[in-house]
């Protein structure tokens, strides 16, 4: 039986995604790095990026998390209005703690096939002079590669020379 999410802890998964990403640095994704299906997971990570520098909140929602996040986001911001309604109005609040998204793929795992298949990507970006990792998880919806969840590798940061 699924553990109903509480509304207190709902905010956790939107601050979850900016804070995995949130970087500061000169870093971007290069979808060409990789072939196939794989390529495929880093352009949309590519979007990803590209949405959330440009701060298009629509197309974030619309295009780049898939429904269970959209859903959990909606929650946190408290719609009632629908879930993409709800997911803009959460991710224009984690916008404002990001002042630059810059990330690089370090590598792309895929797992699964058909309506099953699902990738986590190992992204790196800099955040107040530091190496940040982090894992999303990436499910195909739709014909799509859409994010799903956003975390944080527990290792120790490494400085980057400026």
């Amino acid at each position: 039986m699924p553990i109903p999410l509480k509304r207190s802890s709902a905010p956790l998964c939107a601050a979850a995604l900016a804070l995995a990403l949130a970087g500061c640095g000169t870093t971007s994704v290069s979808p060409s790095a990789f072939k196939g299906e794989k390529r495929e997971v880093a352009q949309a990570i590519a979007n990803l990026q590209s949405d959330l520098t440009s701060s298009d909140q629509k197309k974030i929602c619309t295009n780049d998390l898939d429904a269970a996040v959209l859903a959990r986001l909606s929650y946190a911001a408290g719609s009632n209005t629908g879930p993409a309604a709800g997911c803009e109005q959460a991710i224009k609040k984690q916008l404002t703690v990001i002042d630059n998204l810059e990330l690089a793929v370090d590598s792309v795992t895929l797992k699964g096939a058909g309506a099953q298949q699902s990738a986590q990507a190992e992204v790196r970006s800099i955040y107040e002079g530091s190496t940040r990792l982090s894992t999303l998880s990436l499910v195909k919806e739709g014909g799509k590669w859409k994010i799903s969840k956003a975390e944080l590798i527990p290792v120790k940061a490494k400085k980057t020379s400026k």
